[in-house]
């Protein structure tokens, strides 16, 4: 068998074997009523965009960390309100040019989202963030379903950075997205309104850049670019327990694709090319780690902060 075939079948197989996961999970969900844990949250205009004030605190610390090696309590003091720093965060080797530049403008831009947010409705402490290495490398070995070797590193190159991005806007994207239909007074709607364009085209950036390099294999691993965003995806829609919400960049098959008449996807969209909505529950379980909304971990050690949040650690 000629190696072109091999890694060909290789690719297929994880593609399969992560499509179907979330393929399962969506037929278990659709065949019934949506339990009421995938049900939107009941609260008002304020509670439900500072919830996103968790999303935004996250990005923040990342990409200023990663961009510049220091984080809001340097750039921007006070906008923390005497939280605790995030946990890990170091510059990130930023070996592509154009990707540091996009994750530096990345990083100025979740300021301006964290300075609109606190403006218009008050805010919170940062909560402790777990932004380290060690982090992420308990979560790549999640999604690979063993320990990578070496651990996975986000601050290695350029390309683990992107594909650690990967995980964390399309996740603030989504929340705005299933947030903004509930909203009630119009400065709010146009608020997020405004907020959930940015994150889309964050999401939709680092989706391109990984694409470019869709078929590279991702060195020391042994999958390529493409087949960790699906492992991701995968992942994503396992925690959120809420059916199939994501996809990576490259699909298997033209009939999941746009119009079912391409493979790539750029742009994660369900029917008619429209962006998924997910609850700050569905949310809560990815960004935990956990699968639970009331188990903290992962990005958020104590749990996320904000009305919303705090309801569900406090039952």
């Amino acid at each position: 068998m000629s190696r072109s075939v091999s890694h060909f079948m290789t690719t297929a197989s994880l593609f399969l074997h992560a499509l179907i996961l979330s393929l399962t999970i969506h037929r278990a969900i659709s065949v019934t009523d949506a339990p009421k844990y995938c049900e939107p949250v009941t609260a008002n205009d304020t509670d439900s965009v500072l919830f996103a004030l968790n999303v935004e605190f996250l990005e923040a610390e990342f990409f200023l960390f990663g961009a510049l090696g220091r984080g809001l309590d340097s750039t921007n003091p006070g906008y923390s309100k005497g939280g605790p720093p995030p946990i890990g965060g170091q510059k990130a080797l930023l070996d592509d040019p154009v990707v540091a530049r996009i994750i530096e403008e990345f990083a100025y831009q979740e300021v301006g989202h964290i300075r609109a947010i606190t403006r218009t409705f008050g805010g919170y402490q940062r909560p402790l963030l777990d932004i380290s290495r060690e982090n992420f490398a308990r979560f790549f070995n999640k999604i690979a379903g063993y320990s990578l070797i070496p651990p996975f590193n986000p601050y290695a190159n350029s390309i683990n950075f992107l594909l650690a991005t990967y995980f964390i806007p399309y996740l603030g994207l989504n929340g705005y997205v299933g947030t903004l239909p509930r909203l009630i007074d119009p400065n709010s709607r146009r608020l997020v309104a405004e907020l959930v364009a940015i994150e889309g085209g964050q999401d939709a950036v680092v989706r391109t850049l990984l694409y470019k390099k869709a078929n590279e294999t991702v060195v020391p691993y042994k999958f390529t670019v493409a087949e960790f965003t699906n492992l991701i995806s995968a992942r994503r829609n396992f925690l959120g327990g809420c059916g199939n919400k994501d996809e990576g960049i490259i699909l298997p098959n033209q009939k999941l694709g746009a119009e079912n008449q391409t493979t790539s996807n750029v742009l994660s969209a369900g029917a008619n090319s429209l962006a998924y909505a997910r609850t700050p529950a569905e949310i809560l379980r990815n960004l935990y780690g956990s699968g639970s909304e009331s188990k903290p971990g992962g990005f958020f050690p104590k749990g996320a902060n904000g009305t919303i949040a705090r309801r569900y650690l406090t039952g």
